[in-house]
């Protein structure tokens, strides 16, 4: 078993076969809103965490009261 097989996901590994094959549009007819919805809520927390969190901890940490 290799790392990278270790981390890769069966569920998203399908759908990049999917969009591979037919593009945004074989997206949405196989699995619907609900897996553009993931991936949009998947982005929105994580740029969330990094530039907005991660910046607020560091500037609060890093600067004098």
């Amino acid at each position: 078993m290799s790392l990278r097989s270790f981390f890769k996901i069966k569920f998203i590994s399908h759908y990049v076969t999917v969009f591979k094959k037919d593009g945004l549009k074989g997206i949405l007819k196989e699995g619907g809103w609900k897996v553009l919805f993931y991936f949009f809520m998947f982005y929105l927390i994580r740029d969330t965490i990094l530039y907005i969190v991660i910046p607020y901890f560091f500037v609060k940490g890093v600067l004098p009261k």
